[in-house]
């Protein structure tokens, strides 16, 4: 097929149909053509696996009397699909012959592999074809922007009372706690939290969540519906990045991996709260043989259970343990009894070493013992355990340590022995 360049206009648009069977679009953006040269703007996308899109200027010249001749290859084999930009001499008949004995001459745009035909032109369709539509798109949009500003004005007000209400309740995050959740918090607290709380299983979501979330150690800021909000927000949030990357950064990434980005997003805010949850468990136990024994030494001198526990809250340095302490100390004071107050505290660190010590206390304090000498024996146990635990790790890191030996110092030793055979051989 052939396009004289002088008909194209800027803005017309052109399907095509590529002799593999690919189908795209042409994007016009200007040309020129007077009788010494040609020139053709446009854009091109063909629909493969992956888009295959360019935006190319061909440009032609008559030396001494003889045109050249400039092609574009439309798929990313680049065989066969191509448009060329070239002069034929002639002018142009009704069934696409050129009739030799004119003197004139001009410029086209010619496929010989496969098929283009026009869509149209999108300046002026969108003007005179499809006036009404346009329009009534127009209006949709404003109404839907108008509707969106109401409802986000006429709950502004008990937005910021409930806003005003967590932050009474809770502490400020900071990007210690996670740099998504910090800057991402604003967001799906108020455009998420009134989703999940409108929902029927609000109840399961709390339940679920409520453990875990003082095991992290994030109750604080963090509520379970906070958290379920962040799931969902995360949902659409990890998409629109990697689209936004797509676009800007990276054009070849494919789009098959937005439900996967989305499916990321759902698991992360998991992933990462039980990685949290872990390394505060282990923060604990490494720290709970030196509370025990303050603990141990503060009975021994004559100090009940509570007055010891604030002395260690006031000379040992500031940790996740004694955070979990002083949360016990605050239950006791408001009026739980010490064995419930315990069992919280298990509940809550979820840690055997933890549930140990809180069942050896609670069995004591039901038959009236002396807790002095038992968390003497308690803090010898726990450290321990603390240590077999720490050689345990210890024995591992050695086996972990061959999978890198083999990867890379092997290949090297092997090519500083081999290598000077293999150059003695070729030099032969």
């Amino acid at each position: 097929m052939i396009i004289p360049t002088k008909s194209v206009k800027n803005g017309d648009v052109y399907f095509y149909k590529t002799s593999e069977g690919k189908l795209g679009k042409l994007y016009f953006h200007d040309s020129s053509s007077d009788a010494y040269k040609c020139s053709l703007h446009f854009d091109f996308k063909t629909f493969e696996k992956q888009e295959f899109s360019r935006s190319t200027s061909l440009n032609i010249g008559n030396y001494l009397g003889v045109w050249d001749k400039r092609t574009v290859n439309l798929d990313s084999l680049g065989i066969k699909s191509e448009i060329s930009l070239l002069n034929y001499k002639g002018k142009l008949q009704a069934d696409g012959s050129f009739d030799e004995k004119s003197n004139e001459s001009e410029c086209y745009l010619e496929t010989k592999s496969g098929k283009i035909w026009k869509a149209g032109n999108i300046s002026e369709g969108i003007a005179n074809k499809n006036l009404i539509l346009y329009i009534a798109s127009i209006l949709l949009i404003g109404f839907a922007a108008f509707s969106i500003a109401k409802s986000i004005f006429d709950d502004e007000n008990e937005f910021k009372t409930s806003e005003a209400l967590d932050e009474q309740k809770t502490e400020t995050i900071t990007t210690k706690d996670g740099m998504i959740l910090k800057y991402s918090t604003p967001f799906f607290r108020r455009y998420m939290n009134p989703v999940v709380n409108g929902m029927k299983g609000k109840r399961k979501i709390q339940e679920k969540f409520k453990r875990i979330l003082f095991t992290a150690g994030i109750s604080k800021f963090i509520t379970p519906v906070d958290f379920y909000s962040f799931k969902l927000f995360s949902i659409i949030t990890f998409p629109v990045i990697y689209l936004f990357l797509r676009e800007f950064l990276n054009p070849g990434l494919p789009m098959y991996l937005v439900p996967v980005m989305a499916a990321l997003g759902y698991i992360y805010p998991d992933i990462w709260i039980k990685s949290r949850a872990e390394a505060r468990k282990k923060e604990i136990i490494m720290q709970l043989p030196f509370v025990v024994d303050m603990l141990a030494l503060s009975v021994e001198a004559g100090l009940d259970f509570i007055a010891a526990m604030n002395k260690v809250l006031k000379k040992a340095p500031k940790s996740a343990l004694l955070d979990e302490l002083e949360m016990l100390i605050k239950e006791i004071q408001l009026g739980a009894t010490r064995a419930q107050a315990l069992k919280k505290f298990s509940w809550r660190v979820n840690t055997l070493e933890v549930t140990s010590f809180c069942a050896t206390l609670i069995a004591a304090d039901s038959v009236g013992a002396s807790i002095g000498p038992i968390l003497k024996n308690l803090s010898g146990e726990i450290r321990n355990k603390r240590s077999a635990l720490i050689e345990k790790q210890g024995a591992t890191a050695a086996t972990k340590l061959l999978m890198p030996t083999f990867v890379f110092i092997l290949p090297s030793v092997v090519i500083v022995i081999f290598a000077p055979m293999a150059l003695q051989y070729l030099t032969r």
